[in-house]
């Protein structure tokens, strides 16, 4: 197993055809037989090279639109023989099997035709059955044979075959890149079938992703960190365009997410909107008639948290924006677009990174959250739902203002996107203070006023910015103490899921402070 084997037939079959002029070339010059199919056939042979159609070696022609080609025993007998197996070798001189040493194939873009919005029969059509067939035979016996999937391989192989054959090492690694390949195929097929047939009731689920970089390290620098892709084509993140800065670390694309997340929950037609994010919580949120109003009522909130945060908005960013974030140090910042005099001034600071997703994600697009546990992985749907979704049932006396309710539904979009448990103070369209993250929820509120008299005295106001605002909790009161909290820091109306036992006594306690109260029916968890 752990010998150097010489290459005396290949057969290439790939549809991303990068490179397999050259590759060919490279082998048939180093004197490797060359069998061929289709597509891969023609290129092959208008490059000048002698090259076998794959009917010759099977003696069937292909067939069924070209579903059946390789399913053949002198095919697959070729790959799979085992080379010093007496009987196998017998079984192949009876039935006229000769031995394939190498098989490059790549597979029918399944991914990106159901990213295109193929329709259902022509995503079928991409499935591929004989090359993930063809690949495992070839994998399975890498002790005599070598696999390549990927066109970035080619060099190495024809590197090894000049030199007289490819090493043990080299196939294994091949084969193991080669099944990561085709489970992450099979992987995308199962997705696709599971969300035409609805996510729940999956028996066997699997999830997988192409590598777009290993890190430097995760969140801790003692820890191994890669980002994979996994072909969504929902703007964010991931399908972002880096136009400047570092390379992104861990941290930094989670905190990416989250807040690219939070700002697409704003129509960018109806108000520009900034999120301003650290450790994936927010630590300001505002929206305005334009961003750089909206960026500077976001940064009243915790100026302090903000150094070194993420910076994501819902609009094109403009030079007047781009002036104001650049005076406070920013790790990322993440838009839609940035116009050329925006990516002027942020190109000042070097390192910093600027990502540009060409449009917002859609909020109620639905979706599967995965987090890993021992021994297993807990997937869930998107939280793809907020207080616009919701019968919002008044509960006290006092009935909202106007003002008072645009901001409790800016305040429960935002706690949708605070770590639990979150209270979410908010004030002429800005967040006022927010708590996140404690297990008590009066502690949350009492975080979230504590920064807010903070914020204030940095402002040069008097009191604090939760006095006069209003309050949403991404869920209900165990008792009224954690709504007297609020009432202390100045709240006037709250928003609340509901539904505790003692709701009673929370809106009597809202009663006796003369606040008004809403309930969403609605709980946002998040953990």
């Amino acid at each position: 197993m752990g010998k150097t084997v010489k290459v005396g037939r290949a057969l290439l079959s790939v549809f991303d055809k990068s490179g397999m002029a050259e590759f060919a070339a490279g082998l048939a010059g180093a004197g490797v037989e060359l069998v061929s199919t289709g597509g891969t056939h023609r290129l092959i042979r208008e490059a000048g090279l002698a090259v076998r159609e794959i009917s010759e070696l099977t003696g069937f022609p292909e067939m069924m639109d070209g579903r059946v080609k390789t399913l053949h025993p002198k095919v697959h007998g070729g790959l799979l023989s085992v080379r010093d197996n007496q009987e196998h070798q017998a079984a192949m001189d009876a039935h006229g099997i000769g031995p394939i040493d190498l098989v490059a194939v790549n597979l029918y873009p399944f991914e990106k035709t159901v990213a295109s919005g193929a329709s259902y029969e022509q995503i079928i059509e991409n499935i591929d059955i004989g090359g993930p067939a063809m690949v495992r035979s070839a994998a399975k016996n890498h002790a005599f044979v070598t696999v390549v999937v990927d066109p970035a391989d080619y060099p190495a192989i024809l590197e090894a075959v000049r030199d007289g054959g490819i090493p043990f090492e080299l196939r294994q690694r091949l084969a193991a890149k080669a099944y990561a390949r085709t489970a992450a195929y099979d992987s995308a097929i199962a997705s696709w079938f599971a969300g035409e047939i609805g996510f729940e009731d999956v028996s066997w689920r699997s999830f997988a992703g192409t590598l777009s970089e290993v890190m430097r390290y995760g969140e801790n620098p003692h820890q191994w960190a890669a980002f994979y892709k996994t072909g969504d084509a929902r703007p964010g993140v991931a399908t972002a365009t880096q136009v400047q800065g570092k390379t992104l670390s861990y941290n930094n694309i989670n905190d990416t997410d989250a807040a690219f997340e939070l700002v697409c929950e704003f129509d960018p037609e109806a108000a520009a909107a900034v999120a301003i994010i650290k450790h994936a919580n927010p630590c300001g949120v505002a929206v305005a008639a334009d961003l750089a109003t909206a960026y500077r009522k976001a940064l009243r909130t915790d100026p302090v948290s903000a150094f070194g945060g993420i910076v994501a908005t819902n609009r094109e960013i403009d030079a007047e924006t781009a002036a104001e974030i650049v005076k406070v140090f920013t790790e990322v910042i993440v838009a839609p677009a940035a116009t050329p005099e925006a990516q002027a001034i942020i190109a000042a600071k070097k390192n910093l990174r600027l990502l540009l997703t060409g449009g917002v994600a859609d909020p109620k697009e639905s979706g599967l959250t995965v987090k890993s546990v021992a021994g297993g992985l807990l997937v869930q749907g998107r939280d793809n739902r907020n207080v616009d979704d919701c019968e919002l049932k008044v509960v006290t006396r006092r009935q909202p203002t106007e003002r008072e309710l645009v901001d409790l539904k800016l305040a429960a979009k935002v706690a949708k996107h605070v770590k639990s448990n979150a209270i979410v103070y908010v004030k002429d369209g800005a967040t006022a203070g927010i708590g996140a993250g404690q297990m008590s929820r009066v502690d949350s509120a009492r975080v979230a006023h504590r920064k807010s008299i903070d914020a204030a005295e940095a402002a040069g106001i008097e009191g604090a910015l939760t006095q006069g605002s209003v309050v949403a909790s991404d869920a209900f009161f165990p008792f009224a103490d954690g709504l007297e909290a609020l009432v202390a820091a100045g709240a006037t109306a709250v928003i609340q899921p509901g539904g505790s036992m003692r709701d009673d006594e929370v809106i009597a306690a809202a009663d006796a402070a003369g606040i008004a109260m809403v309930m969403t029916g609605m709980r946002h968890f998040r953990h």
